[in-house]
């Protein structure tokens, strides 16, 4: 029998059960669809972290007071850190360019009618500089405005639609912090969310206009110090430590009372979590297209068991045993690359879905679709193979004596 007699028989077998070849082709195409969604979350999520890397700056440490545990502080209770930290690292730390203080609380922030719990933070004039910040609109506050503790603020990108205005509209106006009055001078642009923090719903104030007219306090949260091109973030952070160390009088032996954390570190580890939660992810939708197989499986051996008298007509008028295995192995081929096709078009609608509905990240990957279409096939063959081998085997004269 030739190929191309083979693929016809096979087609018009599959055509000739159209409801049971859909049904079966099911488990694949929901299996093709599962993964090409599911990696394309996790891929979609990958660049979304790898963005925010190269938006906040691979070159930034953040020093903060306490130990380091974990992903959070211990021993925090007493360990306190002032500007004057700050300014001593940016002074005595060769690697170290520049440094940004913060000190950071929750106010009531009001506009005209409207009002909204936001996150404020004091911080130095150079905060967006040294952050990788743009402003969008107006200016940021300068050093004169921070020396005379000036009322005047500068609002992330998100804010000014909480306020239930617009970047346009809201420079030179008043607003109201902790009932006290501030005059917005800039709108930073927008940079998205960090894990469950939105960087973009915060308001900047000049860090001595936040330590004695808002906070009460000459305490800072933490300090960004920003590495010199060039330089090795392991020696940074050795610098500091011992510029700290100094300042803090710790003597040898004694634990640091503060921590420093490498931006892009945490990153990474981030975006390594992400990596491996997508391939938990789309090895679970892979078992969806192992069952989808066991299905084809378990079609092809009724077909056979069905179609045995018809495989003894063929091979009683000269079929060979490999044209009656090539005939049931394309049919399980066939419904599964046609599964999987669909499954393909659904995942990429999925994606799409999701991105445009939900506003996730989503990204679909080649090697994810061509993962798809050679997982699809090899299940086809590795299941439909059993079924094939068994028609194949069947004896001509028992195939035509069965009823």
């Amino acid at each position: 029998m030739l190929f191309g007699e083979i693929m016809r028989v096979a087609l018009e077998a599959i055509a000739a059960n159209k409801l049971r070849s859909m049904l079966t082709m099911l488990g694949i195409v929901i299996g093709v669809a599962a993964v090409i969604t599911m990696v394309a979350l996790g891929t979609g999520a990958q660049k979304a972290v790898q963005e925010q890397i190269e938006q906040l700056g691979t070159n930034v440490l953040s020093v903060r007071p306490g130990q380091a545990w974990f992903r959070g502080t211990r021993g925090g209770g007493d360990a306190k850190m002032e500007v004057k930290d700050a300014l001593a690292v940016e002074r005595d730390a060769a690697t170290i360019t520049a440094v940004a203080p913060e000190m950071q609380r929750n106010a009531q922030v009001e506009f005209g009618r409207t009002n909204a719990n936001l996150r404020v933070t004091g911080t130095s004039p150079n905060y967006h500089e040294v952050n990788n910040y743009e402003v969008t609109i107006g200016r940021f506050f300068d050093g004169q405005e921070d020396e005379g503790r000036r009322r005047v603020a500068v609002l992330g990108g998100a804010v000014p639609a909480t306020l239930g205005t617009t970047a346009e509209m809201v420079v030179g106006q008043k607003i109201s912090i902790q009932n006290v009055t501030f005059e917005v001078v800039g709108v930073l642009g927008e940079k998205g969310g960090w894990s469950w923090f939105n960087m973009d719903e915060r308001i900047f104030v000049p860090i001595n206009t936040a330590q004695f007219r808002l906070f009460g306090t000459e305490r800072i949260g933490s300090f960004n110090a920003e590495v010199r091109d060039g330089s090795s973030q392991t020696l940074a952070m050795a610098q500091i430590e011992e510029v700290l160390r100094r300042e803090h009088r710790l003597r040898v032996g004694e634990e640091n009372d503060f921590w420093i954390q490498d931006r892009a570190e945490l990153m990474g580890t981030q975006q390594e979590t992400t990596k491996t939660f997508t391939y938990l992810l789309a090895g679970i939708a892979l078992v969806s297209l192992l069952v989808g197989g066991i299905g084809i499986m378990n079609i092809m051996l009724v077909s056979v068991t069905e179609r045995t008298r018809e495989i003894g007509i063929r091979m009683a008028l000269g079929a060979t045993r490999n044209a009656v295995l090539g005939q049931f192995l394309f049919e399980a081929l066939v419904l599964c690359l046609v599964g999987g096709l669909i499954g393909i078009g659904i995942g990429f609608g999925a994606a799409y879905a999701l991105s445009e509905l939900a506003n996730w990240n989503t990204s679909v990957s080649p090697k994810a679709v061509l993962l798809a279409v050679v997982f699809s096939a090899s299940v086809g063959l590795f299941f439909g193979l059993w079924p094939a081998r068994r028609a194949a085997s069947l004896n001509p004269i028992d195939a035509l004596r069965y009823e």
